[in-house]
């Protein structure tokens, strides 16, 4: 008896303690009133109809493909799922990772690459992205 009755004590007081929590939310603007499930975003900044306000252009650098053979196989194929501009992005990767790279976009991420553009890309790779070939 005394061990259901500190067992509903202690529920209640679990049940006081999460109201009060949800109450000091509501208080402080955490939550709205008509949706207790989601957060709200704070107001946005009050723009002054004098004030003046300056953006700049983003830059528009893309990085290119160093020309060479292959480099027609790297266009097409790693264009499927991302961009090339992504090659020489990368760090100079040894030529074993870059052949780890090719076989993970062909069989982990399902790329329908012929085998002999498999073998293209990954010459090219090798030939221009690798810490012995990168000349940029």
């Amino acid at each position: 008896m005394r061990k259901h009755r500190s067992v509903v004590i202690l529920a209640f007081a679990i049940g006081l303690v999460a109201v009060g929590a949800i109450y000091a939310d509501l208080q402080l603007g955490y939550y709205t009133s008509l949706n207790l499930g989601s957060v709200a975003q704070p107001a946005p900044v009050k723009q002054q109809p004098d004030a003046a306000y300056e953006i700049s252009a983003l830059p528009l650098y893309t990085p290119e493909l160093v020309p060479g053979e292959g480099r027609q196989d790297v266009e097409a194929y790693c264009n499927t799922c991302h961009s090339p501009s992504y090659i020489p992005m990368q760090p100079p990767l040894p030529a074993a990772t870059w052949a780890a790279e090719v076989t993970k976009m062909g069989k982990a991420f399902g790329a329908q690459i012929p085998a002999e553009s498999q073998a293209s890309i990954l010459k090219y790779l090798e030939s221009h992205y690798t810490p012995e070939t990168r000349k940029r």
